[in-house]
């Protein structure tokens, strides 16, 4: 089932034409490819290495620098990329200018920066703007997401020091008709340095910003989970830039918040988090309504759920009564009812492995039954979570190691982005030190080996 976007999608979406996969399928040296020649000292401020298997792309300067040399650098899984975004955005039914159209409205409230960006990704892999802002648009308005998040400081973690954790799970048939490589095989670690803002470490793939979230060197940590919902609008900020707002320019939990609470387009939950005080925060968001707390707000220990000390957590369900409301008639997400719709949603699933279901309350019982899964391991090792433990916890679960039920419910909705990682990391914002794990071709990031990185010995390279 495609999202159900509000009137307003389809009434700008007037034009459906067919948009051929092959345009940029058979790019050579375009006029943008040529002039490229002739802007070395944009590329000196850049380059590409790679550590033990994973490929770190860095960038420095203005942002439309940074975007030319993350476009040039990478320019074949850049175009890789667009295509299998595009194509699948074109599977669920979306033309390339229904998609440009969305990208338009939305484009309204972009800053000039992130434009300027955008246009440096598309000159430097030599492709056109509205290719990369159209794959932008699928991000945003096919909500293809079901990640997971969380914080921990103080007595919850063993050092007293914040940690944050995310997994980016998303469907793993996004592949380019021309090639036939996965868009999750084109995984890079990104080192961002722009121009009078904050850099950062960004897991992420070629030819996107980010994967949902990041850390910069300000000790703020971010990562963004899909929680669609029935109040929403295009007349606001594409969650891509939303995001990368915050890594680039927010030095504080208030300004990371104050950014993703304002011009609030779809269902999102956040997870913020400050490692100066420290403190993580669980902010809500729809188009009308945005909650954020954290683990000792009342709502958090609203039944069926609850708080864990020094803990907040997300995933792709609102938790806030009144955000919960746009989502969902019934508020508690499980029970014998919600799994009876879970089982009714998986058979429909099962049937046809090329449907994808936007955020969907028949769906929502597999997502609280890992929700609480992660929760009662999180307890479970409270007190003593650090960067090792806590990503064998997200790793365990999300190989179906610590819950029978969970592990059936894995393997029945394989093909659709339930607790498939694109990557996993964990990550202290304070000491830049950070856990991450990649997919590949047949594994998912949970099941592929671990890597250690930190951002400031990568900034002084």
């Amino acid at each position: 089932m495609k999202i159900k976007l509000l009137s307003v999608a389809f009434a700008i979406a007037i034009t459906i034409s067919f948009f051929s996969i092959d345009v940029i399928g058979k790019t050579e040296l375009s006029n943008n490819n040529l002039n490229n020649l002739s802007k070395p000292d944009v590329l000196k401020k850049a380059w590409i290495e790679e550590r033990d298997g994973v490929k770190i792309l860095y960038v420095n300067g203005s942002h439309y620098e940074m975007g030319y040399q993350h476009g040039f650098l990478l320019k074949y899984e850049c175009l890789e990329n667009i295509r299998a975004f595009l194509y699948f955005g074109e599977k669920l039914g979306y033309s390339f200018d229904q998609l440009l159209d969305i990208w338009k409205l939305m484009s309204n409230y972009i800053p000039q920066e992130y434009v300027e960006e955008i246009q440096g990704i598309a000159d430097g892999a030599g492709v056109s703007f509205d290719e990369v802002a159209a794959t932008y648009t699928v991000f945003d308005c096919l909500a293809i997401m079901n990640c997971f998040g969380i914080a921990a400081w103080g007595p919850a973690t063993l050092s007293g020091k914040l940690i944050h954790v995310r997994s980016c799970d998303l469907p793993f048939i996004l592949k380019d008709p021309v090639t036939g490589k996965y868009a999750h095989e084109n995984n890079i670690l990104m080192i961002r340095n722009p121009d009078n803002k904050f850099a950062s470490l960004i897991p992420t793939v070629a030819g996107s910003l980010h994967c949902g979230g990041g850390i910069n060197e300000k000790g703020i940590g971010i990562s963004i989970q899909l929680s669609g919902c029935k109040d929403q609008t295009l007349n606001g900020l594409p969650i891509k830039i939303r995001t990368q707002m915050v890594i680039d320019q927010a030095s504080t939990a208030d300004e990371a918040i104050n950014i993703v609470t304002t011009n609030r387009t779809l269902g999102f939950n956040f997870i913020i988090s400050d490692s100066k005080n420290p403190v993580g925060y669980a902010i809500e968001t729809t188009s009308n309504h945005s909650y954020f707390g954290t683990w000792n707000d009342p709502v958090e220990s609203k039944h069926p759920f609850w708080s864990i000390d020094h803990v907040v957590r997300r995933t792709n369900f609102f938790i806030d009564p009144e955000t919960a409301a746009t989502q969902r008639d019934r508020y508690h997400p499980g029970g014998i009812i919600g799994l009876i719709k879970a089982i009714f949603s998986l058979r429909l699933l099962s049937q046809n492995q090329e449907t994808f279901t936007f955020f969907s309350p028949d769906f929502i019982f597999p997502i609280w039954w890992n929700y609480k899964v992660i929760s009662k391991e999180i307890q479970k090792k409270w007190g003593v979570l650090d960067l090792q433990n806590t990503m064998s916890l997200i790793r365990n679960v999300y190989n179906g190691k610590t819950n029978m039920l969970l592990s059936i419910m894995i393997k029945l909705s394989k093909g659709h982005g339930f607790l498939e990682s694109w990557n996993q990391w964990v990550a202290c914002p304070e000491t830049g030190d950070m856990l991450v794990s990649f997919a590949s071709r047949d594994k998912y990031a949970s099941k592929n080996p671990v890597h250690h990185f930190n951002l400031f010995d990568l900034l002084n390279l």
